[in-house]
């Protein structure tokens, strides 16, 4: 933790040791102060961090204002930034949270004291620099380049980033707009097919670029305007150099702006559109003001109001990893509609929104309908309305869901479709202003089409995917058994029997891939054989192999719809009990695990999503106390405030969503089922603030760091031996309350008080 960092968490602290928490009144404490944007940008040791980037943002803004540490980041630095890296190339203005892919990088400004001619000679803008000269916080980032002293601080709204640049006195002050910056182009087919730069006046920028990448033909309209006047320009096109040119076309455009040395700092701001440029200059009325100490403020202000959803009491650090964490969570799906409510839907035609409605965009739907989306349908209930309706149209452009969304387009990444329990869970949660008969259609629609990421055709054909058929078909064969579920429970709540049926029995599909030889999940092909080897340990990735990032340990447990089934079809409680202690407890690995598979204990893997929910699932043998155990060395063992705070990639929220609920003492085995079941509370409380004045809270006072058993627990002043909540105990309000321990109990060990299906 460098120097800044310190005196600001301390400083924090002093302010909590005077202010008290009284519930919601004048002496609430500020909580930004705790968020540390720091916190999973690096690995230790070639361990997987959470990919996080440290830049500015706004709650789920379309910018992301950050430096970039690469000058092509590639797979290895998905967010573009690496703690352990110690040159920065420039400052872009769009970037992916803890994703497993890079993309976006989009029109990169570097500062410079190298005169306008020096900068035509290189492409090499970068500056060394130190963490010691670097701090972050909730929608500001500064950093000092060591090479030309200048001192470099960020902030964003919702549409535009500002940069605010203090250069050293007695040298040239220059800036570098680098359209062309963007992802390794070597790899996934990365290509500029057009760009331009365009001097408008001595303090207005604007141009394009329409790049391929990860998500496919992206179009970005960017529109700047300096508060210093350019002194003298050279654009760049590909190899050519316009001295004082005006406009610059190609793949490879840059604008290299010189400015008379001035007292004041340089004040930039871009405003971005997936439009039109005239869309982008419309998109900057939304920052007026010069004044970036007061746009930084603002952005606090709004990230204050999100984040104090949740009070909580507990130690510092574990205040700075769960305020980064529903930070991180509240980073996206990102802003996609301009200020007039226009956005570029996925078939490249320009659409309007209603009043209102806002389009998003970054869906990273395989990792967030586990818990992100559910936190989101607590928190951010209006929000969520958006969101749906954000994938609903999707569904009207393209004809399906989407699987995972990034910059209104698909990209196919990852198995399943979950935008289906995303949006089932939605409209039980009774979450507004969603058309039940549309979101119907979608979600059957989509469990029904045969695109590449789904063969149906094969589905419904042999009752399971067949490897020779269909790869990753454990996998696939699993998450699409639960998506059925989902269908099957919103067929039933519109009274659509015949499809209530069909989906139902889909939704046991699951049960024709399980050898009971083995006791495990395992692939057949499409005559009904069993895959030879079968190894329990070896990895898959994303193709070619039956399991997806995982070994078949890991997917075994992939049965969140009906665990009392699965529980059967593994012989029973004990027999489901022993499989998981040796699961926990299984520390062989094999010499092909997969890049995503890390955070261990045992076989347990919680830095990839497939083994989230694991923990959870004594609660359903009568061992609860052992689900006590495992959640809480997870979070006091995967979990810190470091650079290396994340035991894997952050995805868009969700490492950090599981943190944020099970801290609080429980957390959605099934996403859209409405139930969350009890682990055990980290924090010795946290105050939700609920629609209509309402709060719910949780309290669990301990002794010591040793009371992770929960000895009896009460709900609204009543005694309460369940060991799951549900929904609509949170948002009606009240207080859930546990009496904790160093030993475990008998709480919740009966059979009656175990977590049901619905």
């Amino acid at each position: 933790m460098n120097i800044a960092r310190k005196i600001m968490v301390l400083a924090c602290l002093i302010t909590a040791w005077f202010l008290p928490v009284v519930g919601f009144g004048q002496n609430k404490e500020k909580v930004t102060p705790y968020v540390n944007p720091l916190i999973g940008t690096g690995a230790v040791n070639n361990s997987l961090s959470g990919s996080t980037y440290p830049g500015a943002t706004a709650p789920f803004g379309f910018i992301q204002l950050s430096p970039d540490t690469k000058e092509n980041p590639e797979w290895g630095e998905p967010s573009g930034y690496d703690h352990n890296m110690n040159k920065i190339y420039g400052f872009s203005h769009t970037h992916l949270s803890g994703t497993g892919v890079a993309d976006f990088f989009d029109i990169m400004l570097m500062p410079a004291t190298r005169n306008l001619e020096e900068l035509t000679l290189t492409s090499d803008y970068s500056s060394v620099f130190s963490h010691d000269n670097e701090s972050a916080k909730a929608g500001y980032y500064q950093v000092r380049l060591d090479e030309s002293d200048i001192n470099v601080e960020l902030t964003a709204t919702t549409r535009t980033g500002m940069h605010r640049y203090t250069y050293p006195k007695g040298k040239a002050n220059t800036l570098v707009f680098d359209i062309n910056h963007s992802r390794d182009k070597n790899s996934w087919n990365t290509r500029i097919s057009n760009a331009q730069v365009r001097i408008i006046d001595e303090y207005t920028i604007e141009g394009y670029r329409v790049i391929s990448g990860w998500a496919k033909l992206r179009k970005v309209y960017f529109y700047a305007k300096l508060s210093l006047p350019v002194k003298k320009a050279i654009l760049m096109s590909d190899d050519h150099i316009y001295e004082n040119g005006e406009v610059a076309n190609g793949s490879n455009v840059k604008a290299l702006l010189s400015f008379e040395s001035s007292d004041a700092p340089l004040v930039v701001k871009v405003a971005l559109s997936s439009v039109s440029k005239a869309n982008a200059a419309g998109n900057m009325k939304e920052n007026t003001s010069w004044d970036f100490d007061a746009v930084a403020a603002k952005t606090d202000s709004e990230w204050e109001k999100e984040l104090s959803k949740i009070m909580i009491e507990g130690t510092p650090v574990q205040k700075e990893i769960f305020y980064t964490g529903l930070y991180h969570a509240f980073i996206q799906p990102n802003t996609f509609s301009d200020s007039n409510g226009e956005y570029q839907a996925i078939d490249y035609t320009t659409r309007k929104l209603e009043s209102g409605e806002t389009q998003y965009s970054t869906f990273s739907l395989w990792d967030s309908y586990r818990a992100t989306h559910p936190l989101y349908t607590i928190l951010q209930p209006e929000r969520s309305t958006d969101f749906v309706n954000s994938l609903l149209r999707q569904y009207d452009d393209y004809g399906y869901l989407p699987v995972w969304q990034l910059w209104g387009q698909e990209n196919y990444c990852m198995i399943g479709n979950h935008s289906i329990p995303v949006v089932v869970d939605a409209i039980f949660k009774n979450i507004k202003n969603i058309d039940v008969e549309k979101a119907y259609e979608a979600v059957k629609n989509s469990s029904t089409r045969s695109h590449p990421n789904a063969p149906f055709d094969i589905w419904e054909k042999y009752g399971y995917m067949p490897e020779n058929l269909q790869t990753q078909s454990v996998s696939l064969t699993l998450e699409m058994a639960y998506n059925d579920w989902c269908v099957a429970q919103l067929a039933k709540y519109l009274d659509r029997t015949a499809d209530y049926d069909h989906f139902t029995k889909r939704s046991q599909f699951y049960r024709n891939i399980f050898n009971k030889e083995t006791g495990f999940f395992w692939a057949k092909d499409d005559k009904g054989n069993w895959l030879e080897p079968f190894n329990p340990l070896k990895y898959g990735a994303n193709g070619g192999y039956p399991i997806t990032e995982g070994n078949t340990w890991q997917y075994l447990w992939y049965v969140p719809q009906d665990v009392p089934d699965f529980i059967s079809l593994m012989g029973g409680d004990k027999a489901f009990e022993n499989k998981l202690d040796e699961f926990f407890t299984l520390e062989v690995t094999s010499g092909e695990k997969n890049n995503n598979a890390s955070g261990f204990i045992g076989q347990y893997a919680h830095g990839n999503e497939p083994s989230h929910h694991v923990t959870y699932l004594y609660n359903y043998t009568g061992a609860p106390h052992k689900t006590q155990y495992y959640v809480s060395k997870v979070m006091n063992e995967l979990y810190n405030n470091t650079f290396s705070g994340y035991s894997g990639n952050e995805d868009c929220g969700q490492m950090s969503a599981w943190y944020v609920f099970s801290s609080m003492g429980f957390y959605p085995v099934n996403p859209a089922n409405g139930i969350y079941v009890i682990g055990t509370p980290l924090l010795e409380q946290a105050v939700i603030s609920l629609p209509g004045g309402k709060t719910f809270t949780m309290k669990a006072p301990k002794k010591s760091d040793k009371d992770i058993y929960i000895q009896s627990v009460m709900l609204n002043s009543k005694k309460y031996d369940n060991t799951y909540i549900r929904h609509q105990d949170i948002i009606s309000g009240g207080v859930l309350e546990f009496k904790m321990g160093s030993k475990p109990s008998k709480w919740g060990s009966n059979p009656e008080n175990r977590p049901p299906n619905s």
